[in-house]
């Protein structure tokens, strides 16, 4: 029997390597996804083209958008500094936020997986460490999921469509012990929200600060690559 379809989020970061992972070991042929969207940082890119080669997605997909769509975020505006991390601001709704990005990449997931029969779609998203962001919430994930399954012809008409999002409850180490057990190489990973065109991390911002506290925290060697 040929193996289920799945389509797969991918930025090239830990997270999103360690979910394409864990959709592979579950059994599905992955297509993954990632866009160019005007991001700060070009590294990511480079490293999820190589990441969805090593573990033999059925296709990758660089979907370039354009760079005006999303504003005001550091990610994407270079007026605006990417700060270091704080704690006193962790409940705050960080400058890194991008505008609807989650809902945007994963309504063009759900176009592609109904375009090639997959009711399966998988990305990163984790509250534990980025609970500023609103569209990394379990409730938001549930109602994408819902809004997928009524505005679909495939799910009309019974091929229901699940959202997954492996590591919305889990801390870092917790993510990162799945993926060293599953073989996922985090040297070749770049999370930096400032990595250089070489994808080493600066090593303060907020994605950097979780990332390294989690390799930290499991008593491991963090082989990521530092400017």
């Amino acid at each position: 029997m040929a193996k289920p379809k799945a389509v797969v989020l991918l930025s090239g970061g830990l997270d999103s390597s360690t979910v394409l992972a864990i959709a592979k070991d579950k059994g599905f042929d992955c297509l993954t996804m990632s866009f160019d969207y005007g991001q700060r940082q070009r590294a990511e890119l480079s490293a999820s083209e190589k990441l969805s080669h090593s573990f033999g997605a059925i296709d990758h997909r660089v979907v370039k958008l354009d760079t005006g769509l999303f504003q005001h975020s550091a990610l994407t505006d270079l007026s605006l500094d990417v700060p270091d991390y704080d704690e006193e601001d962790a409940d705050k709704i960080p400058v890194t936020y991008v505008p609807a990005r989650n809902t945007v990449f994963l309504s063009m997931a759900l176009a592609v997986a109904e375009s090639i029969g997959a009711d399966d779609i998988f990305f990163g998203a984790n509250i534990i460490d980025y609970s500023g962001y609103p569209d990394c919430r379990p409730e938001y994930i549930d109602a994408f999921e819902k809004m997928a399954n009524l505005a679909t012809k495939s799910a009309v008409e019974g091929r229901k469509v699940s959202i997954h999002a492996p590591l919305v409850n889990l801390d870092k180490s917790e993510i990162i012990k799945q993926g060293l057990a599953l073989g996922v190489d985090y040297s070749q990973t770049v999370s930096c929200y400032q990595a250089d065109d070489q994808g080493r991390a600066c090593g303060y911002c907020d994605s950097c600060t979780f990332r390294k506290k989690g390799f930290a925290d499991l008593g491991v060697e963090d082989p990521t690559r530092y400017q």
